[in-house]
């Protein structure tokens, strides 16, 4: 009663008070993901340029705090992320072939219709059912494309659509007149994209030549012998669509449940990348600190190719689980080595010269028209096929936006919501 008393007195005092009632708000932890602080640094080459490359230069940045996922996303990650593609194409045939009523939702609380339906994900699609099985039929390779008349699904049809809003394009000077701003029709903004959900598991093959590498194609991405290794074969594109996918994953369980949203998840910019692979360690040119890939037993500390093709020298082969080896000093695992990986950026060798120090981060939307140089996206780590220099934090290096390679993977970052942890300022 006395808190009723107060707050009817202040709102009627005639005072600035803001909304009053708010809750204390602070942001949980990402299942999987660790907080990275934000901080300055150098970014850029901590040792010498060996191939005289000049695509980077030490360059003071900032960066501020974000979540980054603790490995690289795996296998087995990823087949959720196609399952829940493939699943929705199922309830929308059971829905409109056999019982729109039970797996799609056409009406809203306020018996509206939706248009389209909604996905009914409360039931479970029944593949067994000889009616159902009938109508699923188109999910599958037609007879003439089987393989010993083997019944397997047809992956060319698990395309998944996502959007996302261009606000760089929004921002433009000539869209933030304020006529234009409130009369303009603003979906504008909002761009559609699809992509395929399953990956290329020919990339093991089409990747090197005069290479047997058809086992990996074979077996690499579905059996669960490689559940927990990192999803190779996945394009810079299929990446962003995958991220938007686990947004709208998290995004739709909160609103389920009345909770406060939070930012999206993403492919990390350059500087928030090395930020994280330098562990806190700023003058270091691997994860683990020092100038050296071994450890003081003469063991190597990442997955990669070692002196002249030894592969297995270093404990791997291809790739290996993505817990593998010791996490850096922020608890990250394979930042250099095993699977390069994505990032947000746009490759360009003098980004460095003009980029923002920031949050630094270079973006070019390029669309399918474009030169094959816009289409460069920024990998960073180096992978199990890579030498040594491509391990190092402060090397970068490129693949196409549109090509998907058997070793190149990606982590999430999240923007963290506030200046820091439990600042008190």
């Amino acid at each position: 009663m006395l808190a009723t008393i107060l707050y009817s007195c202040s709102s009627d005092s005639g005072e600035l008070i803001g909304v009053q009632g708010r809750e204390p708000w602070y942001q949980p932890d990402p299942y999987g993901m660790l907080y990275i602080p934000m901080g300055s640094y150098n970014m850029g080459p901590s040792d010498q340029d060996v191939p005289y490359s000049l695509t980077a230069q030490t360059k003071t940045v900032s960066v501020q705090a974000f979540y980054i996922d603790e490995t690289e996303i795996s296998n087995n990650e990823w087949r959720q992320f196609v399952y829940w593609v493939r699943d929705s194409i199922a309830y929308k045939i059971v829905g409109e072939e056999v019982d729109e009523e039970r797996y799609l939702i056409t009406t809203n609380d306020y018996d509206e219709d939706i248009d389209p339906p909604l996905i009914n994900w409360y039931e479970d699609i029944e593949w067994d059912d000889p009616e159902q099985r009938e109508a699923l039929s188109v999910m599958y390779l037609p007879e003439h494309e089987r393989y010993y008349r083997r019944r397997q699904f047809d992956v060319r049809k698990f395309k998944f659509d996502f959007f996302w809003i261009n606000l760089r394009e929004a921002a433009k000077r000539d869209n933030r007149d304020v006529d234009f701003v409130y009369s303009s029709d603003r979906s504008k903004f909002i761009v559609r994209e699809w992509v395929y959900a399953y990956p290329d598991t020919l990339a093991w093959v089409h990747d090197f030549t005069y290479s047997f590498n058809e086992p990996m194609t074979q077996a690499y991405f579905w059996h669960p012998a490689y559940d927990d290794y990192p999803v190779v074969g996945v394009t810079w594109r299929q990446a962003k669509g995958f991220s938007v996918w686990r947004s709208q994953l998290l995004h739709n369980w909160l609103r389920m449940r009345g909770m406060t949203l939070v930012h999206d998840f993403r492919l990390p910019t350059e500087s928030e990348w090395e930020w994280a692979a330098r562990g806190g360690l700023d003058l270091s040119p691997y994860p683990w600190g020092g100038p050296y890939i071994r450890n003081s037993r003469g063991c190597f500390l990442g997955n990669f190719k070692p002196l002249r093709g030894n592969y297995i020298d270093d404990g791997g082969f291809h790739t290996v689980k993505i817990w593998s080896y010791n996490p850096n000093d922020y608890g990250l695992y394979c930042m250099a080595g095993n699977a390069a990986e994505w990032t947000n950026n746009a490759f360009d060798e003098s980004a460095y010269n003009f980029a923002h120090d920031l949050n630094m981060d270079f973006q070019y939307d390029a669309t399918e028209d474009d030169a094959p140089a816009q289409k460069r996206k920024v990998i960073r780590g180096g992978s199990w096929k890579d030498v040594g220099y491509y391990l190092q934090t402060g090397t970068r290096t490129y693949e196409f936006q549109d090509t998907a390679k058997c070793y190149v993977s990606f982590r999430n970052v999240m923007t963290f919501l506030g200046r820091a942890k439990d600042d008190n300022l």
